[in-house]
């Protein structure tokens, strides 16, 4: 399994090199983020081209091969140029094609100027927004880019608002089945105490290897600290999945559909929950203004557009009516 792991961001050349000593008994790709595109502009923005000597640095010290994030062809160059081994370009670059093939452009003419001789492997993320032709497509943006290299290309499933996207997985899986693929946890769920769950799923639906967030102290962490898992959390983590049970590999197209099934019912339990919370907002409403909780005009409009689409869709009648009364009844409750 290729494991990739540190922090989000290099904060500061202490931490960096106390990250990396920590993981050395689990021999990863050291990732850390240098320039972090964030969303608000007064939250830490990373270190920047001097974090590359920190990177440096760890490589002299400890033997860890780096990686690090890229946006721009500027900052791959300066990447290539400092030696860094393993790059990855991030979900928000991902979205934009044209920024991508930009990246790819940069690549291919450092690679034929004999500028980027110690390049290993290129990590391409899923974008923000769930779409696989575009993550096959920015992959063979970069497969293209290497080509006559010895220089790897691999998919990063790190998911989409804190969701996995199985689907989008498998899509990729089927359209380019050579090509390894990690899981990011830490991206895919936001939160800490779901990396080890979603590593183990990942290594059912044979995943080729993690990337994964770690960090000294995760509570001090300057960004993504709610994700990110301490060196002796990540070494359990890693103790479970060497000593899983192998999975039956004739069953792993029903693992994948599985995967994709329990999504879609975690979303639709989040869905339940969210029309119970707007239905408590609609009963206080109701209370203020002296309005009947029941509505049963209403409630007939909606069951009617409900059946007839849920026939269009090929759900029964009765299943349709019985889903709508058990939801109905339920608001009414709340409000």
């Amino acid at each position: 399994m290729f494991l990739v792991a540190g922090p989000c961001a290099a904060e500061s050349e202490e931490q960096v090199l106390a990250t990396a000593r920590a993981l050395c008994p689990y021999n990863p790709v050291f990732r850390a983020g240098l320039w972090k595109p964030r969303s608000q502009p007064d939250t830490y923005q990373g270190a920047g081209e001097k974090g590359l000597a920190w990177l440096q640095r760890v490589e002299r010290e400890t033997g860890l091969r780096t990686a690090t994030e890229v946006a721009t062809p500027g900052q791959l160059l300066m990447t290539l140029q400092a030696g860094i081994p393993y790059l990855w370009i991030g979900a928000r670059t991902a979205s934009n094609p044209i920024a991508v093939q930009a990246l790819a452009d940069a690549l291919r003419q450092a690679l034929a100027e004999g500028k980027a001789q110690g390049l290993q492997g290129i990590m391409v993320k899923n974008a923000m927004h769930e779409d696989a032709p575009l993550w096959a497509g920015n992959i063979r943006r970069m497969q293209e880019a290497v080509a006559g290299h010895d220089v790897g290309v691999w998919a990063v499933h790190r998911g989409c608002n804190h969701r996995p996207c199985w689907e989008m997985a498998y899509a990729l899986r089927g359209m380019m089945p050579d090509v390894p693929m990690l899981i990011d946890p830490s991206h895919m769920s936001g939160d800490a105490g779901q990396i080890a769950p979603l590593c183990e799923k990942a290594l059912a639906l044979d995943y080729d290897g993690q990337m994964i967030e770690v960090h000294p102290s995760p509570a001090d962490a300057l960004s993504d600290a709610r994700q990110q898992i301490t060196p002796y959390t990540l070494g359990a983590i890693l103790h479970t999945l060497r000593n899983a049970p192998a999975q039956p590999s004739d069953e792993l197209p029903l693992r994948w559909l599985r995967a994709m099934m329990d999504e879609v019912d975690d979303a639709l339990w989040e869905t339940i929950n969210r029309r119970m919370a707007i239905s408590r907002r609609i009963g206080e409403w109701k209370r203020q203004q002296g309005v009947p909780v029941r509505q049963p005009a209403r409630f007939e409009d909606i069951l009617c557009r409900r059946i007839k689409e849920g026939e269009r869709n090929g759900l029964s009648r009765e299943t349709v009516t019985a889903i709508c009364h058990a939801l109905h009844e339920e608001s009414i409750r709340q409000q």
